[in-house]
């Protein structure tokens, strides 16, 4: 059975608020919800906040050194070509979700709890302030779900290759991105193809026309898209780009967006104080939620997924 979803419409939901500066920036989305940002993170710190003196700080450093400079045009191509067949298994979502259990961010200076509870913790803080949205509950839920590239089922990727900011590949690095400094020693940097503004890009053609960064936002942004999710075009934007810091946060690479993705992008800024607010050490019980999830899954995806 096919259930179509029509596009959300956030006017009615969210009131607009435009951030300081004018310009390009994008419009911060004031909610109604009940969601506190809290003011630190599980280690006392601002979150984001990559210059604090943690226990977490050297190795999201040299997480990002070696992100930097192996994330090339070409590289991004190949896992695109490889990873795109998705021959790897088949299986459902919450198998998918019972996997991350083993494995813990390296890039993430906010958090160090297996991946099932920060996917939980989203979806619960969503649904708490937009409960008829159960779409953005799901996707609250499985965004992360590409991270099962670390698994060695999927070829046990490096860290480096499948978490972390996201940023396009194949047009220049923007400062803004997090430890820019090491995509000095990127090849991409100096090849006069790829280092302007536009690269092989044009201006407003799109960000599915756009290649990013490789890791678990693009994968399972596939694998969600090629099994014929019915989720509506907001959640695979969501998917595809909630770690993409340099255009949610900063408001970078808009030059690359046609009016779909400005729109989408909306969506984006209101997922996002979810990602990464609701990281703490609290505990969700799972088999209390766990129903409700299963019934949205069913909902939306089919019980098998190729992957």
């Amino acid at each position: 059975m096919t259930i179509t979803i029509d596009q959300p419409h956030l006017d009615a939901i969210a009131d607009r608020k435009v951030a300081g500066g004018g310009g390009d920036n994008a419009a911060e989305l004031v909610l109604d919800g009940g969601f506190v940002v809290p003011d630190s993170n599980a280690f006392g710190n601002t979150f984001r906040n990559y210059d604090a003196e943690s226990e977490r700080k050297e190795t999201v450093e040299e997480f990002y050194r070696v992100n930097h400079i192996n994330q090339t045009y070409d590289f991004v191509r190949r896992m695109r070509e490889e990873y795109g067949r998705l021959d790897k298994t088949e299986m459902g979502i919450w198998e998918c979700i019972k996997l991350l259990n083993e494995f813990i961010d390296d890039s993430d200076p906010d958090l160090d709890m297996p991946q099932i509870e920060h996917l939980l913790q989203t979806a619960e803080a969503i649904r708490k302030d937009f409960p008829d949205e159960d779409w953005l509950h799901l996707t609250g839920l499985i965004h992360d779900l590409g991270k099962v590239l670390l698994h060695p089922t999927f070829g046990e990727l490096p860290q480096w290759a499948v978490v972390g900011d996201t940023f396009p590949v194949g047009c220049a690095f923007n400062e803004c991105n997090v430890h820019f400094k090491y995509f000095k020693e990127n090849p991409d940097y100096l090849n006069p193809k790829l280092n302007t503004k536009f690269g092989a890009y044009s201006e407003g053609c799109g960000l599915d026309n756009v290649l990013m960064s490789w890791g678990h936002d693009d994968y399972m942004y596939l694998v969600a898209k090629e099994n014929k999710t019915t989720l509506p075009s907001a959640g695979l934007f969501i998917i595809r780009y909630h770690s993409f810091y340099p255009l949610h946060k900063h408001g970078a690479y808009m030059h690359l967006m046609n009016d779909e993705d400005k729109e989408n992008l909306k969506w984006l800024h209101v997922f996002n104080k979810y990602d990464l607010y609701s990281k703490s050490n609290e505990r969700i019980d799972v088999e209390k939620v766990k129903p409700y999830y299963m019934s949205l899954i069913e909902k939306y995806f089919p019980a098998k997924l190729r992957w």
